[in-house]
């Protein structure tokens, strides 16, 4: 797991839309896993501007989206899928259908989630899974006590998720659905390369998790410290509960020149 402290989102995001085009440039049909929240807003206007420079395409590429919510109306302005349309797939060009997410609507859950699995298999897997991280400790909508070799499958958000997201719903936390559909730990422990964003002292104790504590799915995150190629990007607010900051800081600048995140 490498971790990289950075001044803030904006050089951060810088960092990974590099990741992305590199990723793209070497293999053009690549697979991408998008994610919702604050998190990635940067990333995704970084992208952006990439793409209308015209350094980047995702025309061959496609996407699988990290969860959505169940029962919200197709039209709703926070339904997933229409975040990740608004924030990413309607800047660059992705071909129609090229971006997919879980179905909050299905008549038949159980069998969405199998049919979501089958198409992220049948695309080849995720070469590069964006995520962010819960304050406790969720990544996608796998809260704490989520089974570390869970698939996608539907999840009773709890309170403090649903506290957290009450932001998008102008505050109202009844507004927030209670259910989800969401990617489960060992779907996202199979994409190739992890790149995992906090940024803010409200992330910091989880991020101190992550890298230093124990795996425990009490800190579903934690998993990821299983993960052949893990990078944990932070601010330095988001950084301020690791015991070894100091040391990530000097790996990460004694970096040899070809590797990079």
């Amino acid at each position: 797991m490498e971790v990289v402290i950075e001044s803030g989102a904006q050089a951060i995001a810088v960092l990974v839309a590099d990741a992305v085009e590199r990723l793209l440039a070497a293999k053009p049909e690549a697979v991408l896993g998008l994610a919702t929240g604050s998190s990635p807003l940067a990333i995704y206007d970084e992208v952006t501007r990439r793409y209308a420079d015209g350094r980047v395409s995702f025309a061959r590429a496609r996407a699988f989206m990290l969860d959505e919510y169940v029962g919200l109306p197709g039209d709703h302005p926070e339904r997933y899928r229409n975040v990740i349309e608004r924030d990413v797939a309607s800047r660059v060009d992705f071909a129609p259908g090229a971006v997919q997410g879980p179905d909050g609507n299905a008549e038949d859950i159980p069998a969405a989630c199998e049919a979501y699995e089958a198409a992220i298999a049948r695309a080849g897997g995720v070469d590069l899974q964006l995520l962010g991280i819960g304050t406790d400790g969720h990544i996608g909508f796998n809260e704490p006590g989520s089974s570390l070799a869970s698939r996608t499958r539907i999840k009773t958000l709890t309170a403090q998720t649903r506290a957290d997201n009450a932001r998008f719903f102008d505050g109202d936390i009844d507004a927030v659905p209670r259910h989800c559909l969401t990617q489960g730990l060992a779907t996202i422990m199979s994409a190739r390369h992890l790149v995992l964003v906090a940024t803010g002292t409200g992330k910091a104790e989880a991020v101190h998790q992550l890298v230093e504590g124990a795996v425990s799915a009490m800190w579903p995150a934690t998993v990821m410290q299983h993960h052949p190629h893990v990078t944990v990007l932070v601010d330095e607010a988001a950084a301020s509960r690791l015991t070894l900051r100091a040391y990530y800081r000097e790996i990460y600048a004694n970096k040899p020149p070809w590797q990079r995140i």
